[in-house]
């Protein structure tokens, strides 16, 4: 199963359950699913490949689906779901596939859709750190900046890495190799009848107005908004409006 971190206890609102992206973990959640759990328990959870959940050798979405269903059904049942990124095409696929599993999914900065980019050249940039010359994370930044990462995502990726260690907790070599399958989505007829929001950054391009087609397809509820400045990286550029608005569509 894989990791959890719990935040706050049981109410009478809906557990929420935080997916995150690619190269992150639940700590990377840790501000924003602490200030939401003032009303209802968050569980944030290191998806498949990250942090300290099981490392496989498949990376599709019809298993990351499985694996937060599985969570789900150890926690009592039935959550409101956030998914970043990859963790949002995961939680889409656990809405469509398990929808009595989802009651409201909040999709953060991505669509139903396959890309042409790539995000292996950041695993290039994680392999280039030489680990044994790292004695703290701002060591291995300083190498991040080296390879042309950005500052936010230098800091981002250290928040996966051992620096005791010298490993990051990333399965890199499953990343890389099923990244086709992470970059895309699986042809589905299946909807999902419950309430979605597709919040996106102003800054991004994840979310095309062609997208809203299949999106409507899949989830006829589907709401949108956009968070001003704010680029993929929303919920780490602009925590604060990101937790407001996740916040008042989950007690909509």
């Amino acid at each position: 199963m894989l990791n959890m971190i719990a935040h706050g206890t049981p109410t009478d609102l809906p557990k929420l359950l935080i997916a995150h992206g690619l190269y992150g973990s639940g700590r990377n959640w840790g501000v924003i699913a602490k200030r939401l759990a003032d009303a209802r328990e968050v569980i944030a959870v290191d998806m498949r490949n990250h942090g300290y959940s099981p490392w496989t050798e498949s990376h599709s979405y019809p298993d990351l689906a499985e694996d937060l269903a599985e969570v789900i059904a150890a926690r009592g049942g039935r959550m409101d779901v956030v998914g970043h990124s990859m963790g949002g095409k995961a939680a889409m696929m656990l809405a469509l596939s398990r929808p009595e599993m989802v009651n409201r999914l909040v999709v953060a900065d991505i669509a139903p859709v396959s890309y042409s980019h790539t995000q292996a050249h950041f695993i290039t940039a994680m392999r280039s750190v030489a680990l044994n010359n790292v004695t703290r994370r701002s060591d291995a930044q300083a190498q991040l900046a080296a390879a042309g990462v950005d500052p936010l995502l230098q800091s981002f990726f250290t928040q996966s890495l051992d620096v005791e260690a010298q490993q990051w907790r990333l399965n890199l070599d499953t990343l890389e190799r099923e990244m086709p399958h992470i970059l895309a989505f699986p042809e589905v007829e299946a909807q999902f009848a419950g309430p979605v929001l597709f919040l996106t950054g102003s800054q991004s391009d994840y979310v095309q107005p062609e997208h809203r087609d299949r999106i409507k397809r899949l989830f006829p509820k589907a709401r949108f908004a956009r968070i001003p400045g704010a680029g993929h990286w929303l919920h780490a550029e602009k925590p604060r409006e990101f937790e407001a608005a996740v916040r008042a569509f989950l007690t909509a």
